[in-house]
């Protein structure tokens, strides 16, 4: 009998199938003749019939030429950093496809001799249309490249004023007076990690002052004996104010009455407002500048703004998320709890009815992303065993939720109602019925506790 593992497939005769072919024309060759020789390894060894090879290799090919996976935040966290914070709109998701190729990003289609134009011109306008108190605006690549901007074109080689109060550490270990530092300038810092006074500020105030720096401590709160300086009153100085808001909050929100936001600081007396463009506004990352027209053109023209410089990929996405309808974030936000939990109640019917363990539970969700750590929002989930956290973390697309005691709770703020249908197919391949477990005694409230990563 002939051994089947001497009838091995050829590498052009597999690579000739229709499906290696097609997805060879958006996966690129390397990754399809990867899975093309893999299977023939199977083959040889013995693990895989001669007639299975194609089948073998379509199987294992990627689903796009990248690492990265599609995931189902179901975290209640509605920008969580670990899962790339703020989704994109559908109309920023289209404006990146049309970025993609050739654009007029830096070129006047209209002169009639053709010349170069204001890049990013469009999201420019859009930014400065969404905050008509700014004279100017300008875009760098994220929030701590637009401290660095500052930083160096201001006060680089001088004295940046800062309420101790408010040196805050930001993701990942990152320190942002650290930041302030590695840029030249010195930080002058003022009053006590608790309270700090116009006064403390007036005090340090002198001829190689740069700027006074306010920066929110988005990212936690204080309460008791505290005291800071109120926008208004910082203006007052007779030097640059630089208000460093974080969560990129344009405009004040019902739901978050203690967020500043650009409009309101500007209108209060800042000079320059930084905001990061992924997290409230949900934008693309991109660091946002707003205020002064001298002071947003002298930012424009230092040579370190060209390090910082967005691609047109992120400008596109930006202006599409400022003129285009509410991203994913805002409808987060803004979701009546009641239609949350009609929506959790037709997810739970349907999973019961495949006989697979779940019900509806209350839930609380949380901004996330450094912002408004204060605010809870009210919320509805669908519970299930704790077990099937892996399971469904490893499926297509991965659904990411949270535990909570024995219990897996997916939480429906963060994930818009057109992927209901995706996650109810997520949980059917994940807790087939056979295999399904009764479901725990009904508890209400939950702690924001993610599953494996913070937000």
């Amino acid at each position: 009998m002939t051994d089947a593992r001497r009838r091995v497939p050829r590498t052009d005769v597999l690579l000739s199938d229709p499906r290696l072919a097609a997805a060879e024309r958006t996966l690129g060759r390397a990754l399809v003749r990867k899975a093309v020789v893999d299977a023939q390894e199977r083959v040889r060894a013995g693990a895989l019939s001669p007639e299975s090879a194609a089948e073998a290799a379509v199987a294992a090919l990627p689903r796009a030429a990248t690492t990265l996976r599609p995931v189902v935040n179901a975290t209640g966290v509605l920008v969580h950093t670990n899962l790339g914070r703020a989704p994109l709109s559908p109309a920023a998701v289209e404006a990146l496809r049309v970025a993609s190729g050739t654009t007029d990003v830096e070129f006047d289609l209209t002169s009639t001799a053709a010349r170069r134009a204001r890049r990013g011109r469009g999201a420019l306008a859009a930014l400065a249309g969404a905050v008509p108190r700014a004279e100017a605006v300008h875009v760098v690549n994220n929030n701590a490249a637009a401290l660095a901007l500052v930083a160096t074109a201001l006060a680089g080689g001088r004295e940046i004023v800062v309420s101790r109060g408010e040196l805050v550490e930001i993701g990942d270990g990152f320190r942002l007076p650290e930041l302030l530092e590695s840029t030249g300038a010195r930080l002058v810092e003022v009053g006590t990690t608790n309270r700090t006074h116009l006064a403390d500020y007036a005090r340090a105030l002198g001829p190689d002052t740069g700027c006074v720096l306010k920066i929110h401590p988005s990212n936690f709160i204080t309460t008791g004996f505290v005291a800071s300086v109120p926008v208004a009153q910082l203006a007052t100085l007779g030097v640059p104010l630089v208000h460093d808001i974080g969560s990129g909050l344009l405009a004040p929100h019902p739901a978050l009455p203690a967020e500043p936001d650009a409009a309101t600081s500007l209108a209060d007396g800042a000079d320059l407002v930084t905001a990061s463009g992924d997290k409230l506004l949900g934008g693309p990352q991109a660091g946002l500048l707003l205020g002064r027209r001298d002071l947003i053109e002298r930012l424009r023209a230092h040579p370190l703004a060209r390090a910082l410089r967005v691609d047109k990929l992120t400008l596109a996405a930006l202006e599409a998320t400022l003129i285009g309808p509410p991203p994913p974030t805002r409808d987060a936000l803004e979701t009546p709890t009641a239609a949350l939990a009609a929506r959790a109640a037709a997810l739970v019917d349907r999973l019961t009815s495949e006989g697979v363990a779940a019900e509806v539970r209350t839930s609380e969700a949380r901004v996330g992303g450094g912002g408004a750590p204060e605010v809870v929002l009210p919320s509805a989930a669908v519970a299930l065993p704790a077990a099937l956290a892996l399971p469904l973390r490893a499926g297509h697309p991965a659904v990411v939720g949270r535990l909570h005691g024995d219990r897996l709770l997916l939480d429906l703020r963060t994930v818009p109602e057109e992927d209901d249908p995706t996650l109810l197919a997520a949980l059917l391949a994940a807790a087939p019925a056979p295999h399904a477990t009764a479901p725990a005694p009904h508890t209400t409230g939950t702690g924001p506790h993610a599953t494996g990563t913070a937000p």
